[in-house]
């Protein structure tokens, strides 16, 4: 017989060799400043859709928006199942953190696909001594991540308050196509019509970027697009993507990583040798991620988003992409491309037991008030014929 100390209720127990067997393996906690090279270990592991929350991607929002971040890390047998990366938020006596990283597609972390709640235990177990608040998010209903902190929240009484954000819009290509109804011949007719008088303003160059092809260049294009755009003209340029008063810093920092850089794609349009339109997304497995898109306005009654875009999701269909993920907002054009509304995108505020009641209730009210109640009415692009 095979005896363990502490086995069923920390009395010594005689065990047959088939139970000792069958213990689960045991599971690591470590806690390191800055950020932790295992998350690349565990990133590699993630389901297809998450596998850009590598060690770059932090990086690069660490360095983009600043924050000294601590990661968390779960493993068994060795192995890194999950990895949390946190930086402080608001005065250091709240005790408040949040996941760092860009806005889009979501702000999560990575967790193995086959991480079980024991791992949200043993995450949430140690992140009660570093943080009384955590935040995650936006994020979209079952993300891995944070589905596995919300069953382990729950086992652990923590508390889990969301606020929705807004709805996002998928367009699944490979059923339209099945269907028989994507792209339709009307839409392949006008477009050729456009193309047509576009082509009047100068030679037509339709161009791909991804991997080894991101250089200064490249990004300069995206960010001089941006700025004859309808996003200089109708706000104050803060969320243009790729302009140094916006989020240039970090895609260019992302870029550094070369996995990044391969699933980084850009769709671009020169009319005469000028950056004219773009379609930036993130390539992950079958899903294409739909971050920004702009075009001049110069030339906007002739479509030239419209036209790059299509160009765009065909030559996805051909490199294997299956789904593309629209994210938020601006759901008028989606619908016309055939997307159909997803998951919601909520945020997150998870609070550790201890805290007391009032102060937990007065939290979940201010925060659930601060979201929305349908899609958020933020800015739009101007929706092309």
């Amino acid at each position: 017989m095979v005896t363990a100390a502490g086995y069923e209720g920390g009395m010594t127990k005689p065990m047959s060799l088939d139970e000792f067997t069958r213990l689960p393996p045991a599971l690591t906690m470590d806690c390191v400043d800055g950020l932790a090279g295992g998350i690349d270990q565990v990133a590699a592991h993630a389901a297809p859709t998450h596998r850009f929350l590598r060690y770059g991607w932090y990086d690069a929002a660490l360095q983009a928006y600043g924050g000294a971040a601590r990661t968390l890390t779960v493993a068994r047998e060795g192995e890194t199942v999950a990895a949390l990366p946190f930086i402080t938020k608001g005065p250091a006596r709240l005790g408040m953190a949040e996941v760092p990283g860009c806005y889009w597609p979501f702000r999560s972390f990575p967790v193995r696909e086959d991480a079980d709640i024991e791992a949200g235990k043993t995450l949430l177990d140690r992140l009660r001594r570093e943080v009384r608040v955590l935040r995650i998010g936006p994020v979209y209903d079952g993300d891995p991540g944070l589905e596995l902190l919300k069953e382990a929240a729950k086992a652990r009484g923590w508390a889990a308050i969301d606020r929705f954000v807004a709805d996002s819009y998928a367009l699944d290509m490979a059923a339209l196509r099945a269907e028989g109804t994507w792209p339709r011949n009307s839409t392949l007719k006008k477009n050729r019509f456009h193309e047509k008088h576009l082509g009047e303003h100068g030679a037509l160059d339709w161009g791909f970027v991804s991997g080894a092809t991101w250089d200064e260049a490249a990004f300069a294009a995206l960010g001089a697009v941006e700025e004859k755009s309808w996003i200089a003209a109708r706000t104050d340029g803060s969320d243009a993507k790729f302009t140094g008063a916006g989020h240039g810093a970090f895609w260019r920092r992302a870029a550094a990583d070369p996995v990044l850089a391969d699933m980084m794609w850009a769709a671009m349009l020169r009319v005469d040798g000028e950056p004219t339109a773009f379609s930036f997304d993130l390539n992950a497995g079958s899903l294409k991620y739909a971050i920004a898109n702009s075009y001049d306005p110069r030339v906007g009654k002739h479509s030239p988003g419209k036209l790059l875009y299509y160009r765009n999701l065909l030559q996805a269909i051909e490199d294997g992409i299956t789904n593309v993920d629209w994210g938020a907002g601006d759901s008028g054009y989606k619908r016309v491309i055939g997307a159909a509304k997803g998951p919601a995108i909520r945020d997150w505020l998870f609070v550790r037991p201890g805290i007391p009641a009032l102060a937990a209730k007065m939290l979940r009210s201010i925060w659930r008030r601060s979201g929305h109640r349908q899609t958020p009415g933020t800015a739009t692009q101007p929706a092309e014929d």
